[in-house]
């Protein structure tokens, strides 16, 4: 079956973006940690090498048993490195995802036990312990992960409380977003607070009677008339796309073999839009539903509403209703992409 996809939308709002979108703030930023560890109780996939039989006597004799390396002959365990993101104001006992990938010639670590591994940051501090079982990943068995399976134990030395000024790092070097950050916070202020000292770097001091958490949240809203492009992110080998809920699609139509995408401006106010008599359009926009009712995959000729730009979670929301593969729904964005009517840059992984 054939389907046709329309959105439709009657506002075309200015592409815009916040101060957060485009920059960080120095010294506010992940850390990450990385540790050796043992995996137990895997059904004969794990792995013998050298270094994994001697991690296991080395954990024996703290445990005041003596055993030589050479009686080991177990495929249950496994060596793997453990590493793991620490979030900034990280504090201690909160929970982390970890990542777990195998290091010797295991065949698969999915639902082997983690024992009490110590993660390290670049100073050689340990910052969290993790322990845990470990869910592979589909399509990689030597590679999983346990969500919440580190726990914070030491704190990054780093306090917000007694700071004048903050400093912006761009994420893409360019004199113009520098110059109209610097312009738009001394606008918002009523002040000359802030100083582009270089084409990615922007200098803001701190007004008195403020505290630096609303100081920064302020600085962090305000909205920039800016061609600074989002991203979007396509993974082919795992058929993944990451994007932002507010990246948007100019008008297009993109006709494909079993499938037609109509992106078009409505000729109704937002008066009309609103009267079913106005416009009787079958909207099965946010709640992918018809009438009330969760809309058949079959339907041909399907309509989809919106008062606002339609965004690439739109479409990729609504090819997903109309049970499009996702190697449809990825060609269909670079097509886009390519027609113009996609103002992202986008980054393809293979």
């Amino acid at each position: 079956m054939r389907f046709l996809i329309t959105l439709i939308f009657i506002v075309n709002s200015v592409f815009a973006v916040t101060i957060k979108d485009i920059s960080n703030i120095v010294g506010i930023r992940d850390n990450q940690l990385i540790g050796y560890g043992l995996v137990v109780g895997l059904a004969g996939t794990g792995d013998k090498s050298q270094f994994t039989m001697q991690s296991l006597q080395n954990l024996l004799r703290n445990s005041y048993i003596k055993i030589p390396t050479s009686s080991i002959k177990s495929k249950n365990i496994a060596a793997v490195m453990v590493t793991a993101e620490l979030p900034p104001f990280s504090r201690q006992g909160d929970k982390i995802k970890i990542k777990v990938s195998a290091i010797g010639d295991a065949k698969s670590i999915d639902h082997g036990e983690l024992l009490l591994t110590q993660l390290k940051a670049v100073d050689g501090q340990v910052y969290a312990l993790a322990q845990g079982t470990i869910v592979a990943d589909a399509k990689n068995n030597t590679t999983g992960f346990i969500y919440d399976g580190a726990t914070i134990e030491n704190e990054v030395d780093y306090s917000l409380q007694n700071e004048n000024s903050i400093t912006l790092s761009l994420l893409k070097n360019d004199a113009k977003q520098a110059y109209e950050i610097e312009k738009r916070i001394n606008e918002t202020f009523g002040a000359r607070l802030a100083m582009a000292t270089d084409t990615r770097t922007v200098e803001v001091k701190k007004p008195r009677n403020i505290s630096t958490v609303k100081f920064i949240s302020d600085v962090q809203s305000i909205q920039l008339d800016s061609d600074f492009k989002k991203k979007i992110i396509i993974d082919m080998q795992r058929e993944t796309i990451i994007a932002g809920a507010d990246i948007q699609i100019d008008p297009v139509t993109v006709a494909r073999e079993n499938f037609t995408i109509r992106i078009k401006k409505s000729a109704l106010n937002e008066k009309e839009w609103d009267d079913p008599q106005q416009n009787p359009g079958r909207d099965i926009g946010d709640d992918v539903k018809l009438d009330n009712k969760p809309v058949a995959v079959n339907i041909d000729n399907t309509l989809l509403n919106s008062k606002s730009t339609p965004t690439v979670s739109d479409l990729v929301r609504a090819m997903k209703v109309m049970q499009l593969p996702m190697t449809d729904i990825i060609d269909t964005i670079k097509m886009i992409k390519e027609l113009g009517a996609l103002n992202v840059e986008l980054e393809i992984r293979g």
